[in-house]
């Protein structure tokens, strides 16, 4: 498997011969689905509902990590919280066909959450509440934390040696030095509390269907701050985002308690996750889909729209956090 390439043998053949080697027969109809760090895709079975099989980057999460995000997956499945967790096949979750590590999942259909909507935050709230109870009765072994030092500062480090241009490099220095003074200030005012949680829940891995959502992917289930998995739920201007996390934390304190301390993290979480998409964008240039879907990424335009929105959230670090009614 070419090193720079990890996708370019993942044939749709091979991805149809991974799923009959689980000993299902493939009707031989294969939908790719959006996913960019793995690959994903929906394939129809013989007289069966679809399923969903999720191809692992290479070398990106070891087997002992996948196993961790397994188990949460089916231990929140047990008690009824509505995620969607791998299939257990002969005993296992994680399987492997021509060099590739695989999972099945169930298809489940839905959209995307109305956020707009304060019944649907309360709803939401009450099942993030209901991730962290579980989630805190026991600490991940193997997988990482959510830190400043992976999100922001490793992710300053390799944009500002490799990828931003010259003219821009002092403006870009100078502001993510105080970006990432703020952070750390930021983190300062909370006691350190770390839980297993989601650790990426946007819009996109929720499926609502009626009244039931249901959260997928948890890729990058990792120990993080409670408030992680609430605060992508959160737009608009001050008055709105107020509103927004008072449903949040209404619903979830059915559930569990939240630390309201935690809310000096919701920029700071922001800032960091700013830093590291543009990171993660540049970690993956190899890969041939990042060049097709993010065409715009690495060019003079993007850098100086990249420092815009971190003069902005430098701003946002400054002012004070959100408050619970």
């Amino acid at each position: 498997m070419n090193k720079h390439h990890p996708y370019e043998l993942l044939t749709p053949e091979l991805v149809i011969d991974a799923v009959e080697s689980t000993g299902r027969l493939s009707d031989l109809r294969i939908f790719p689905l959006n996913s960019y760090e793995n690959r994903v895709y929906q394939v129809g079975i013989e007289d069966s509902e679809p399923v969903i099989i999720k191809f692992y980057r290479p070398e990106r999460w070891t087997d002992a990590q996948i196993f961790e995000e397994h188990q949460f997956s089916l231990d929140l499945h047990d008690v009824e919280i509505p995620v969607v967790p791998p299939m257990v096949i002969d005993g296992k979750t994680l399987l492997e066909f021509e060099g590739y590590r695989f999972a099945l999942y169930e298809r489940k259909g839905g959209h995307a959450p109305e956020l707009d909507d304060l019944d649907n935050l309360l709803i939401l709230g009450r099942l993030c509440g209901r991730i962290h109870a579980i989630g805190a009765q026991t600490n991940y072994l193997h997988r990482p934390t959510l830190d400043i030092k992976s999100f922001a500062e490793d992710s300053y480090a390799l944009i500002r040696e490799e990828f931003m241009p010259d003219d821009l490099k002092p403006a870009y220095n100078s502001l993510c030095e105080d970006l990432i003074r703020g952070v750390k200030e930021a983190f300062s005012r909370v006691p350190a509390s770390l839980i297993r949680l989601h650790g990426d829940c946007h819009s996109g891995n929720i499926l609502w269907r009626g009244d039931s959502p249901h959260f997928v992917d948890l890729d990058d289930s990792r120990m993080a701050p409670a408030i992680q998995d609430l605060w992508m739920f959160l737009s608009g201007d001050r008055q709105r985002q107020t509103a927004q996390i008072n449903e949040l934390v209404e619903g979830y304190n059915e559930f569990f308690d939240f630390d309201p301390r935690q809310l000096h993290l919701v920029e700071a979480l922001r800032t960091m996750r700013i830093m590291h998409h543009s990171a993660w964008l540049a970690r993956r240039w190899q890969d041939p889909a990042f060049p097709r879907n993010f065409p715009w990424f690495n060019s003079p335009r993007y850098w100086s729209d990249h420092i815009l929105e971190l003069r902005e959230q430098l701003a946002m670090l400054n002012e004070p956090p959100l408050q619970l009614f």
